[in-house]
């Protein structure tokens, strides 16, 4: 094998989450090396959106989290990263659905995050293309959107020289290093694994499952969709453990597009657009906004997200390798979470206190449950 480069940190996979990681490290005095295979993933294929969840308390926490300290970048981002602080509105479909949006309202208040229930004619005034008989729903100020390739791209650059990328693949782990399809061993006291759907195949082992979706964009047009636009259901959607799904999820982007989706697949690999399950999320997007049957679409499009088995993702040490950490899983929120997952990790390795108990993500849980069910 050649001779390695050496470097303080090794992060594998220059997505949101792998260029959030190599930045937070730089950060804190790491010269980071940062090594991709540049084939576009999910953070290429991903919606960009900036949202607090809270499918269960320890999703509201980390995203909470990493919304704070996104906010605390946005106006250093240049406008290629295409912020905007829109909010989001979720939406009500029914009446009994609105207790949905306060229990949603009570939970976020709990960790300071602002939000406020809005009758019908509320929803109707701020978003006048949906569709009449609407119930109500729930507006959160504080959400937001990026384009996240840009961001990501930023990130690295925004490091300066602590950052130094690399193009390769990644073919095999080792002793603090990493092994190159050209045979290049690269050396650090500290690997970052946080490549996705790769990192099954560099680990050996199956933490990751892929959840295929879909997503369309229109042309352009003047704008009328103000906010982030999802339904109370998407939740349950994105959460699901089998099954396809679609669910409502509208962007109004900065060129004036409308970003359209959203579905789920479970482990569907290809990306090979399935027709009638496009055709499915762009009715129920119809059902929500109707003048998007009037509107052309000018691209549809496929990607993978990698999920964990209980839904959160696995941020810290590996463990059976104290030079090994792993920065995966994050499904759907890894741009929402991609600050938050990077500090964890950097105090981690640093041997900081984390600003929030990092228990519930930590690898090791996955491990055990691995070493219970043999």
């Amino acid at each position: 094998m050649a001779a390695g480069r050496q470097a303080e940190a090794i992060v594998v996979g220059a997505g949101i989450i792998g260029a959030a990681c190599a930045w937070q490290l730089a950060q804190q005095g790491s010269q980071v090396l940062l090594v991709d295979n540049q084939r576009a993933g999910t953070t290429a294929a991903g919606m960009g959106h900036l949202v607090c969840m809270d499918d269960n308390p320890a999703e509201l926490v980390l995203s909470t989290y990493s919304l704070q300290l996104w906010r605390s970048l946005v106006d250093r981002m240049p406008e290629s990263c295409a912020w905007r602080g829109c909010g989001t509105l979720w939406l009500a479909e029914r009446d009994d659905e609105m207790a949905i949006a306060e229990g949603k309202r009570q939970r976020m208040a709990e960790y300071g995050v602002a939000s406020e229930a809005l009758s019908a004619a509320q929803i109707a005034a701020l978003e006048p293309m949906l569709r009449a008989g609407l119930a109500g729903g729930l507006r959160v100020p504080g959400d937001g959107i990026v384009y996240a390739p840009n961001v990501a791209r930023w990130l690295v650059a925004d490091a300066g020289a602590a950052v130094r990328v690399m193009t390769g693949e990644v073919t095999a782990l080792d002793q603090q290093a990493v092994v190159l399809a050209s045979g290049e061993r690269l050396t650090a006291p500290v690997v970052v694994v946080a490549c996705g759907l790769q990192a099954d195949r560099l680990l050996e082992q199956p933490l990751l499952r892929a959840k295929k979706g879909h997503l369309a964009i229109t042309d352009r047009y003047p704008q009328q969709v103000r906010h982030q636009l999802v339904e109370l259901g998407y939740g349950a959607s994105a959460h699901a453990n089998e099954g396809t799904s679609v669910a409502f999820n509208v962007q109004a982007r900065p060129t004036g597009q409308l970003l359209i989706g959203s579905s789920r697949q479970f482990d569907t690999p290809d990306s090979v657009i399935d027709m009638p399950l496009m055709a499915a999320m762009l009715a129920r997007a119809t059902t929500f906004l109707p003048t998007l049957a009037q509107m052309n679409i000018i691209r549809c499009w496929t990607g993978q997200r990698a999920a964990s088995a209980d839904g959160l993702p696995l941020l810290g040490p590996h463990p059976q390798h104290s030079w090994l950490w792993l920065a995966l899983g994050h499904e759907g929120l890894g741009v929402t979470t991609a600050l938050g997952s990077a500090a964890l990790i950097a105090a981690q390795i640093h041997n900081h206190r984390p600003a929030i108990d990092d228990t519930p993500y930590l690898p090791e849980r996955m491990f055990r449950t691995e070493a219970l069910s043999v």
